[in-house]
């Protein structure tokens, strides 16, 4: 009885030790098996593996491409014009046992604490080689390979492959960003203002050339209507003479009914005169009494 007991027990030693033994790889990890604190295998195929039960220690690491985010840092171009500038990183574990002696036990964590160091130092690196004007234009590939170029070399002392860089954000800081912004509302403003006095400087001279063309036209419509009458007033001085000299005795009779009509009108008006005015000498004369009576 004793002895099965013992058996068993043995057979259920021998099972979990086994089962202890073995650990299983997924084709998205690496794993360091680890004996006291000492790296003593790297599994980095996918599949079963096997270690000693007890005593070794499995320490798996995300062999997929990761993301690191670099929060806002401002740089300084070569033109002092200061920039805030966001960026990520994607990078990926090569060397899971050189990683393991970098970082020891703080793993991503602390890996990520040190590539977002070296991240930071290559921006500012780079960017303080180039103007603002690079920096913000669209065409930044060049600048963002240089950065990763300079961050490979120390990501691998640390068993790391920076993959790629990107330049997220390049804005200017909030103080620079208001003034620029009140720089260039003041330069549109002055533009603006600029813009105006040139346009009513153009409407003075539209509306002096107009002033002036008008009194020009004005003065020679006068003229020419002065002219005009002069000559009527001539013409109808010579038919008056013409019809004066032709026979002066009705030209008289007809100036005397004229001066006689347009005073004697009806209205409220009333004119009295002698009847010895010389304005009735023609009626009172004997030529006149025989035109009346005609």
């Amino acid at each position: 009885m004793n002895r099965s007991v013992i058996l068993l027990v043995l057979l259920g030693f021998i099972v979990v030790g086994a089962l202890s033994s073995i650990f299983i790889v997924d084709e998205r990890e690496k794993a360091l098996v680890m004996r006291f604190g000492r790296v003593v295998n790297v599994q980095e195929e996918p599949g079963l593996a096997f270690k000693l039960p007890f005593v070794d220690e499995v320490v798996k690491y995300d062999d997929r491409i990761l993301s690191l985010e670099v929060g806002p840092l401002e740089v300084t171009p070569l033109d002092d014009r200061r920039l805030v500038v966001d960026a990520f990183a994607r990078y990926r574990i090569t060397d899971v046992r050189r990683f393991r002696e970098a970082v020891g036990v703080g793993n991503v964590g602390a890996a990520e604490s040190r590539l977002d160091n070296i991240m930071r130092d290559q921006t500012r690196e780079v960017l303080g080689t180039v103007s603002s004007n690079d920096i913000l234009s669209s065409d930044r590939a060049a600048l963002m390979l240089r950065i990763r170029n300079g961050a490979i070399a120390q990501a691998q002392a640390l068993g790391l492959e920076v993959i790629d860089v990107r330049l997220k954000r390049t804005d200017l800081p909030q103080a620079n960003l208001e003034a620029t912004f009140a720089r260039m509302r003041a330069e549109r403003e002055r533009e603006a203002a600029d813009e105006i006095a040139r346009g009513e400087e153009a409407a003075q001279r539209v509306r002096a050339q107009a002033d002036r063309t008008e009194v020009e036209l004005v003065s020679e419509a006068e003229r020419e209507a002065e002219v005009i009458r002069g000559e009527a007033d001539a013409e109808r001085n010579n038919i008056f003479a013409e019809a004066y000299g032709a026979d002066p005795e009705f030209f008289e009779f007809y100036r005397s009914l004229t001066a006689y009509a347009r005073s004697l009108q009806g209205g409220n008006s009333s004119m009295v005169l002698s009847p010895n005015n010389e304005f009735f000498n023609y009626l009172k004369s004997s030529e006149g009494a025989n035109r009346a009576t005609e």
